[in-house]
Formats: C-alpha cells, structure tokens, sequence
C-alpha cells in the first residue's frame, strides 16, 4: 500500500545526515516559483493570508529558491516539516530500514512540490495547496497538480504492487488528486474525540493530524499490505470501532485527552 500525508507550514531546518533524493517534480516547482515571484508583497500576502513579516519572509524564499540547490540549502522533506502530522510521524526517530520502506510507500503531497518521496531534498518554502495561484494550467494550485499527481501515484503504486492508498493528508491537499484518474482503491482513516458530553465523538483537527502522522508511521514499521491490518492502530488510546466504520473509512476514537 501507498501512503500519503500532508506537509506543514513549520520547519524544522536543523541539519541531517542524511542523503537526500532529487523530488519528481522539481522542474514544475520552479515553474511555480517563478510565477511567485511575480507577485507583490500584497498579492503574495493575499493568498495565504499571511502577516507582513510571513509575507516578506516567502518574498525572500522564493527570490533565494535554487534551480540547482546546494545540499547545504535543503533537507529531506520528513524531516524538515514539523507541523503536528509529523510530531505523529517521528521520522527523526524511524529505522534506516524503517526509512527505506517509507521512501517506496510514504508520500507527501505538496503546494510546491506535487508529490515528495520522505528523503526528497526541499528548499524552505510555505505554498498552500489551495492558494488561488494562477497559472497556464488555471486558477488555483489544484488545476496545476491535479492530473499529473493522480499519474504519479498509479505509476508509484505499480512499482511496489500497491493497490490501496491510505488518505492520511487533509481535504485540501487530497482534494489535488483527481479520484477518476487515480486506479487505487482509497481508504481514509478517521480519528475522533469522544468528550462524554453526551453529543457523541467529534473530530479535533489538533489532534486528528497528530493520528494520522501516527498511522503513517504505523503503517511504515509494520511495512503492512493488507488495509484490515489498520484495525490494530492503537496509538495514545485510540481504538478502532467497526459499528461506527465503512469499509474505505475506518474510525478511531478515545476518550478525549485531560487537560
């Protein structure tokens, strides 16, 4: 099975001894970093809704962006992001073997740079899949990623004899695959909070990121290929509960945490 999260807006840029690999889609990235910089502070301000100081920093970003970076510029995209998805993933902490597995299985979708392997080497850059940037493929960043993620994932699942994917990302950045062009079968965990409140389990975004790292990282230690086998995730008291499941959306739920 495939793999896919979401990145983050954090990073984490300490330095890795790790050797990077080059994105698939790096020549795309520039396209979009070009058209990036032809924005005003203001514009670029607009479509992420940043504060000036958030604006002027990408400003600086995209200016400094290297076709051809330097090792000493990037860092291995699992291990650069540090957003709540991957205080669950933990990638600092996985085996060499652990890693490995994860560079055929795990993929992270991505504003800027489509799709990305867990040791492709990225620059530091903040581009939210659902920026309304225009460019010659359309409006927004899901017309220019839209058919080419969907290609790459049916080509990547083939190369390791996947036929399930495992929606682990947000709705905004799944919604850039094109589920008509995408040949796998697509199961997308659930995890919820039950408060004891008497209305029932809820989702709670801070927490439900943090569940889906920790599937993601779950899934990469126990190298599982048959999706049943996501019924046994019990990270941090979380339970799988089939009354409440369908069979491409199983749920997880626990007690909701004490302060």
């Amino acid at each position: 099975m495939l793999v896919v999260i979401s990145p983050a807006k954090r990073l984490d840029w300490a330095e890795r001894d790790v050797r990077a690999t080059a994105p698939d889609f790096q020549e795309d990235a520039i396209r979009l970093v070009k058209t990036a910089r032809n924005l005003t502070l203001g514009k670029l301000k607009g479509l992420m809704d940043l504060s000036d100081d958030l604006a002027r920093l990408n400003r600086d970003r995209f200016a400094a962006f290297e076709e051809v970076p330097d090792a000493e510029h990037t860092r291995p995209a699992a291990l650069a992001f540090a957003g709540d998805t991957y205080q669950g993933l933990q990638a600092g902490s996985l085996s060499t073997e652990d890693m490995n597995w994860a560079q055929d299985h795990l993929r992270i979708l991505s504003g800027l740079y489509g799709l990305l392997r867990p040791l492709d080497a990225i620059q530091p850059y903040r581009l939210e899949m659902g920026s309304r940037m225009k460019t010659r493929r359309g409006q927004t960043l899901y017309d220019y990623w839209r058919d080419g993620l969907s290609k790459a994932l049916n080509a990547q699942a083939e190369a390791v004899g996947a036929e399930v994917l495992i929606n682990c990302a947000s709705q905004e950045y799944f919604g850039a695959v094109a589920p008509k062009a995408l040949k796998l079968r697509v199961i997308t965990p659930s995890f919820m909070e039950d408060k004891k409140d008497g209305k029932g389990p809820k989702i709670v975004s801070f927490f439900a990121k943090k569940a889906r790292g920790a599937m993601a990282r779950y899934v990469i230690q126990n190298q599982l290929t048959d999706d049943q086998d996501l019924q046994g995730f019990d990270w941090e008291g979380y339970r799988y509960r089939a009354d409440l499941s369908a069979s491409d959306t199983p749920v997880f739920i626990r007690d909701y945490p004490a302060a």
